[in-house]
């Protein structure tokens, strides 16, 4: 995956028409109607004001997914999570150029149940087994953190999400896909710092601290 990152795949330049997509949810976003009016930021910038009472208006799950080097989102609100909406996700952007006639497609993911273990690879393969190649790559277990999707996820919950004020769950999906679209007007590439020769020496350094841990557990 940190190769993806850097252009490369299995040791070798990735080809000018291959493509890195990272992807992930974001459930159980709430709509939440607050029983006041929620008042304008203060001028002096000191924060908001926000009734702290509200009605839940019901929750929706936003899948996502995010170009590596184009900036480009793909996002799609669904009532829960799952295979089919992920499925449904990767319709979305493998129907749409220049993927839908790319060399490969690499996806990268975390382990969630909707695109978990061989099963998911075998299952995405079977629906593009010839160009577009669909590439299925999972990060370890408990590494979120190196999907570049969570970095849009948190850039929504703070400009999108909070403070979260909705009057029903069509004013959020409403909210969300106009920000994409904003979003992809002013967006670049994150600026990757971590690569392989990063983790290589993280894991050395654990590898070496390792019987000192072992006796402190």
């Amino acid at each position: 995956m940190l190769e993806l990152y850097e252009g490369r795949w299995e040791g070798k330049l990735l080809h000018p028409g291959d493509f890195v997509l990272c992807a992930d949810e974001k459930p159980s976003i709430q709509a939440r109607a607050r029983l006041h009016e929620t008042l304008p930021p203060l001028p002096d910038g000191d924060g908001q004001l926000v009734e702290h009472e509200y009605k839940r208006m019901g929750a929706l799950c936003y899948l996502a997914s995010w170009d590596v080097k184009r900036a480009k989102i793909f996002g799609r609100c669904e009532a829960k999570g799952g295979i089919e909406p992920f499925d449904r996700l990767v319709a979305q952007v493998m129907g749409e150029e220049p993927y839908a006639s790319a060399r490969r497609v690499f996806w990268i993911v975390d382990n969630g149940s909707s695109h978990r273990g061989r099963r998911s690879v075998e299952r995405l393969r079977a629906k593009w087994p010839r160009t577009p190649e669909l590439i299925l790559v999972h990060l370890p277990i408990h590494a979120s953190w190196l999907n570049q999707a969570e970095i849009y996820f948190s850039i929504v919950q703070r400009k999108v999400l909070t403070p979260n004020d909705f009057t029903d769950l069509a004013a959020v999906e409403q909210r969300l896909l106009t920000f994409e679209r904003h979003y992809e007007q002013i967006a670049r590439p994150f600026e990757w710092t971590f690569t392989r020769s990063d983790l290589e020496r993280l894991l050395k350094r654990l590898h070496e601290r390792e019987p000192t841990l072992s006796l402190a557990a």
